[in-house]
């Protein structure tokens, strides 16, 4: 017999993925939890082979619940589902110690596939995810992050890391607002960053910029 917890706070979602392990092929025990709180509740008293765990919950976020998981139950494999794509979580979530990551928008015979990963004691990734990351492994050469930028985007991430708006930088260097947003988005790719506050805790970390700069200065979005 195989007890899954499905946490979820929408109960369309929680009952859709019951009917999906239903059709799993050993005798599944299926408990519910509609956020964090009473997931971790219900971990703490019961036994659960897997847990099924939405990211994005009111209260409580996934990745939160993830992070008390494995303090309460290290052992119990956490499968994360999220509307979000992979890009945007999934390395987080390994990271923090789930056993795996799929998207809601996966077929229903690859969730089960990936339930049975999890609890055989296997990582589930998707294929184009484990691409990505085999070649964010080949591409790691030890270089600090902002070795590939060119001189121009070194110059123009330290001053956003130090807080100055895209109208500043423009004004500084004599160039367009426009040809700066160009430059933060190369910047950001480059360097595998999703915002300022990134490029500023980096800037800080690698003594690129002083620190006592402010995160709320930054306004470029």
């Amino acid at each position: 017999m195989t007890r899954i917890l499905i946490v979820d706070d929408h109960p369309i979602v929680r009952r859709g993925l019951q009917e999906i392990v239903a059709d799993m092929p050993s005798t599944v025990v299926v408990d519910e939890a509609a956020d964090g709180q009473e997931a971790l509740s219900k971990v703490s008293a019961s036994d659960y082979d897997v847990v099924v765990l939405d990211i994005s919950m009111p209260g409580m976020s996934g990745l939160q619940v993830l992070r008390q998981l494995r303090i309460i139950k290290p052992g119990l494999p956490v499968l994360m589902l999220s509307i979000h794509p992979e890009e945007q979580y999934a390395v987080q979530a390994l990271k923090d110690g789930a056993s795996g990551y799929v998207t809601k928008g996966t077929d229903p015979d690859e969730l089960i596939s990936a339930i049975q990963k999890v609890l055989s004691g296997g990582k589930y990734v998707s294929r184009s995810l484990g691409e990505k990351l085999a070649r964010d492994l080949e591409t790691d050469s030890g270089k600090p992050l902002h070795d590939a930028l060119s001189p121009r985007e070194y110059q123009v991430m330290r001053m956003i890391a130090a807080g100055k708006t895209a109208t500043e930088i423009a004004e500084a260097l004599s160039i367009s607002v426009k040809t700066i947003s160009t430059y933060r988005f190369r910047i950001l790719s480059k360097m595998k960053m999703k915002s300022n506050a990134q490029l500023m805790r980096y800037a800080i970390e690698n003594g690129l910029v002083d620190s006592d700069k402010k995160e709320s200065n930054f306004t470029m979005q």
